[in-house]
């Protein structure tokens, strides 16, 4: 589950996490979803206001299976990556797992960190006796969906369109990508 190299890793992530791992959501969603999100709603978004969401989802995870990872450089948090059981109501909670909300701070993407997050999420998974796992990735991110991919997930066939604002006027079209994660026949 843990990737070491002389200066970056991945990790559990941990309650005294949530600051950073706010900062890192707050650059990247308003790069990532400058062109999906209106940008009231992103300016809105601070690091202060999404601290204490982290900080609580890290302190009472709602299933022993959910797990946020890390990407360290040096001490540095650089990205983070979240696994759990798949909520989906057509996938099974014990055999197929979920990762999401896979995110690296701008300025340090294609330098490893997001390979290292999905490679340590799969392990959890595994560790966790999950035999599939899931990603939703937005419709129009075409360079995340050849990330995932490049790393053996296809599509499944589903798709949703996600209500952001609960009135209709920001619509996010997403497709499922899964891969085959339990161990390989001997």
């Amino acid at each position: 589950m843990f990737v070491v190299s002389s200066d970056v890793s991945c990790r559990v992530a941990w309650a005294a996490d949530a600051e950073a791992m706010a900062a890192v959501q707050v650059a990247a969603w308003r790069v990532q979803y400058a062109d999906v999100l209106p940008a009231a709603l992103l300016e809105q978004m601070t690091p202060e206001a999404v601290s204490e969401a982290w900080r609580a989802t890290l302190a009472r995870p709602a299933d022993a299976r959910n797990r946020a990872l890390v990407a360290l450089e040096h001490d540095t948090i650089r990205g983070y990556v979240l696994t759990g059981p798949a909520t989906d109501p057509d996938l099974d909670p014990i055999a197929c797992g979920a990762v999401s909300d896979l995110t690296v701070v701008p300025g340090s993407t294609r330098h490893g960190h997001g390979s290292r997050l999905l490679q340590a999420a799969v392990d959890t998974l595994r560790a966790d006796r999950f035999e599939r796992a899931v990603v939703w990735t937005n419709s129009t991110d075409d360079d995340l969906r050849a990330f995932f991919t490049a790393a053996g997930f296809g599509a499944d066939g589903a798709h949703r369109t996600l209500d952001l604002t609960g009135d209709g006027s920001v619509l996010v079209k997403q497709v499922r990508l899964h891969a085959a994660i339990g161990d390989e026949p001997a």
